[in-house]
């Protein structure tokens, strides 16, 4: 892709989810985010009904008379991208390949924060951590995400969800609000999740919500005899002959088995989940997200 191609790429993007951000995802995302806890404010002399867990012992003292603290909603959040840029996100058999589409999902996401006044900041990760964008606020600063999720060449070729999980923890010390944009095909040979660990610790310091971007080719493998298969990740062909029943369907219940595990690990840690297709418009999956909230 020349950088010519690439700035339209990006100009595109932008004007398509700015646009759905004003329209209609501002006062969703608002709804569904808003304030992290609460910060302090002010004090102000006790008023009878206070709670005395607020009172404030030392401008008590100081002024010989019971004063209390006021807090105040954050409204100000930090959201952090976690984007997958494996080398099977260049798959794709629909209208566009997994990494064109999270990088839309993940404009929409950010246009969203601006409008709400938040920062946001970006991990690109494959099997280790490509990238860290540290948390910002501005247009510009946004632009500079969305090219980099488009154009980065990851020196790494695998999917570690982990690694990434576990450099947001210790990056961001502060409480935020993570999106996990991937494939999640990061499993065990028996199709279990290998983040489960790094999930549960990242679950306890920030709101993690998980947006899975799939291809519907990767659900099924289609009746067409004899090909090569290419994994992706790691390089390796093998020969398939997929007119064989056996194999059709013996993918099938590994695929169901992956997502099955996958869809229970995160309802049991009550991480918010989403699932959104290649050949979807992800306006529909990203309400479900928010008002799941």
């Amino acid at each position: 892709m020349t950088s010519e191609d690439l700035l339209k790429k990006v100009r595109k993007i932008e004007i398509r989810t700015k646009a759905l951000s004003h329209q209609i995802f501002a006062g969703e995302y608002h709804s569904a985010f808003k304030g992290r806890g609460m910060a302090f404010s002010e004090v102000r002399e006790y008023q009878y009904g206070d709670d005395v867990r607020t009172m404030d012992w030392n401008v008590t003292a100081r002024m010989s008379a019971p004063y209390v603290k006021v807090f105040e909603e954050e409204r100000e959040l930090t959201v952090v991208l976690l984007v997958d840029i494996s080398r099977s996100g260049l798959f794709g058999t629909a209208v566009k390949t997994k990494r064109e589409q999270i990088a839309e999902i993940a404009a929409t996401l950010s246009f969203s924060a601006i409008l709400n006044n938040d920062k946001v900041g970006c991990i690109l990760f494959s099997d280790r951590v490509e990238k860290f964008i540290p948390p910002a606020k501005g247009r510009t600063h946004l632009l500079h995400i969305i090219r980099e999720i488009l154009e980065y060449n990851p020196e790494g070729t695998k999917t570690d969800i982990g690694e990434a999980l576990r450099f947001l923890t210790g990056a961001i010390k502060r409480r935020c609000t993570a999106f996990v944009l991937s494939d999640m095909m990061d499993v065990n040979a028996d199709g279990t999740p290998r983040y489960e660990d790094a999930l549960k610790v990242a679950v306890g310091r920030h709101s993690l919500n998980v947006i899975k971007v799939s291809d519907p080719r990767e659900r099924s493998i289609p009746d067409v005899g004899i090909v090569p298969v290419k994994d992706a990740e790691n390089g390796r062909v093998l020969w398939v002959n997929t007119s064989r029943r056996s194999v059709r369907s013996g993918y099938e219940r590994w695929f169901a088995s992956v997502q099955r595990e996958e869809e229970r690990l995160l309802l049991r840690h009550k991480v918010d989940y989403v699932n959104i297709s290649t050949d979807e418009d992800y306006v529909k999956g990203l309400r479900a997200l928010f008002q799941s909230r």
